[in-house]
């Protein structure tokens, strides 16, 4: 089986920095693109970043990184990776595997 799963998650002052995972396993990232999102109660889901790994056969890749800096409270969100074929801007296209989560809070 196939998952996506990340942490790294946490509480942060505002103006803090935080960086989270998103693991593959059973498969390595190279050739699929990954992209990050965020979900808020009563928000909209948002796009955060989308990036297409390519294929490293030297380094296989498993794991993808997304920095976050400069943190607000509306930052506040559980933040997901999902795994798909390619990036629109943002978007992950032809979405198959979303992992469940890591919880970002940002409060003083």
């Amino acid at each position: 089986q196939v998952h996506l799963v990340e942490s790294g998650g946490g509480l942060v002052q505002p103006g803090g920095s935080l960086r989270l995972s998103c693991a593959a396993e059973g498969f390595i990232l190279d050739g699929y693109a990954v992209a990050w999102l965020r979900q808020a109660p009563g928000k909209e889901r948002e796009w955060v970043s989308c990036i297409v790994h390519t294929d490293e056969r030297d380094n296989p890749k498993k794991i993808d990184y997304l920095q976050l800096n400069s943190l607000k409270p509306d930052d506040t969100a559980l933040y997901r990776c999902a795994r798909g074929r390619g990036c629109l801007g943002k978007k992950i296209v032809q979405m198959d595997i979303m992992g469940p989560g890591t919880q970002v809070t940002v409060s003083s």
